[in-house]
């Protein structure tokens, strides 16, 4: 039967979402986002405080309901916890924003090259950001499939999960104070990410519950003016991206919109991936 209104199929309206990562850059615009489309919003992220300051503008900015939770995606048993609160809180959860990762504490040792890079540091940004994003997507499908209805599961990668970073673009530039570089580390979780998402979409597709990846292009976020403009160079839209530019891919991979979509990786990079 034909649809009479295609709009209906972004709305949100009624379906709880968590998003880790919630109180960073890119976090705060997908749960605006999704508040705005009318979903529940569980914020996720290791300050509660934070957290339910976020919570309490989502709910006086849209009337809806949000509530924050403090959780460390990187501990089992926290992860455990964290989806048996939200569901006391907010009831049946049906999106989640996966989105959380780490850059550490010491950015000194973050950013390090990949001939001196030290294990324990890999070890530590691994634990968050391919581990826990594991731990997250195991407690939320093994939630959805015990209701039996599906979901939508969204992984936050990242366009050096794609394609190598270009070393040109990082001489002379900094960020916060400290020389640029991807690390191997980052690289290498956030392309994990990506197989881990096909795995289980392939895995839970038979439970309705769809797995797909969102791949920011490099987002403006205190760099300075000669990384900006370099990276900017590389890309055909001649620009970094904003953290707003997300929202419209998480809300079409989070809704009925991409019913018939799983599996995927949808890059939102301005056209870099495309050269």
């Amino acid at each position: 039967m034909e649809r009479e209104s295609y709009r209906e199929l972004f709305s949100l309206f009624g379906r709880t979402a968590i998003v880790t990562g919630a109180c960073g850059i890119i976090g705060q615009r997908l749960c605006h986002g999704l508040a705005d489309f009318g979903a529940n919003v569980a914020v996720v992220d290791l300050d509660h405080a934070k957290c339910d300051a976020l919570a309490a503008e989502l709910s006086h900015k849209t009337n809806g309901e949000a509530a924050g939770f403090a959780c460390d995606v990187s501990d089992p048993g926290a992860v455990s916890e964290l989806v048996a609160a939200v569901e006391r809180r907010l009831g049946r959860i049906q999106v989640l924003a996966n989105n959380a990762a780490t850059k550490s504490r010491d950015l000194v040792r973050f950013l390090k090259p990949a001939e001196d890079y030290e294990l324990s540091m890999w070890r530590e940004v691994s634990s968050v950001n391919l581990d826990g994003a594991f731990l997250v997507a195991q407690a939320v499908g093994r939630h959805m499939i015990s209701h039996g209805q599906g979901g939508s599961i969204i992984q936050t990668s990242s366009i050096y999960g794609v394609v190598a970073p270009d070393d040109r673009i990082y001489e002379g530039s900094n960020y916060q104070g400290h020389p640029i570089s991807t690390p191997p580390v980052y690289a290498a979780s956030k392309a994990g990410l990506i197989g881990l998402t096909r795995y289980l979409a392939a895995r839970w597709a038979k439970s309705g519950i769809r797995v797909n990846t969102l791949v920011p292009g490099g987002v403006e976020s205190g760099q300075n003016d000669v990384f900006i403009a370099r990276y900017s160079a590389r890309v055909p839209m001649a620009r970094m991206a904003k953290a707003e530019d997300m929202v419209g891919a998480l809300i079409f991979l989070a809704s009925d919109a991409s019913a018939y979509m799983t599996g995927q990786t949808i890059a939102v990079d301005g056209g870099l991936t495309a050269w």
